[in-house]
């Protein structure tokens, strides 16, 4: 089991998580976050630090949403130090299915 960022963190883009991770396998867009799942070494330690519980086991999730960790993991930079959320983190932290508001645009 691996763990991957879900569609949650569009538009949220909340870095608690990355500080925590002991294989710098975050990785950061435009609008969200994603983990590579071939690095992460499956330790959770992620997981409970997001405030809006957009990080998951790969198992509780979609095959689009593993492959869009991977394939985003392979093109934006790595990211190892927590950054204040996006300004419309607050507007979209309880919206669900945020797919369609996806950015795939690596970060400034």
């Amino acid at each position: 089991m691996t763990y991957v960022v879900t569609d949650k963190c569009i538009k949220c883009k909340y870095t608690d998580c990355v500080e925590v991770c002991p294989v710098d396998c975050f990785y950061e867009g435009e609008n969200m976050l994603v983990i590579n799942p071939d690095e992460c070494i499956d330790c959770g330690v992620c997981e409970p630090e997001c405030p809006i519980e957009a990080i998951k086991p790969d198992a509780e999730v979609t095959a689009e949403i593993i492959e869009l960790n991977r394939e985003y993991s392979q093109k934006w930079e790595v990211i190892t130090e927590k950054k204040d959320p996006l300004e419309s983190a607050d507007e979209f932290k309880d919206k669900e299915d945020k797919l369609e508001l996806f950015s795939p645009k690596a970060a400034k």
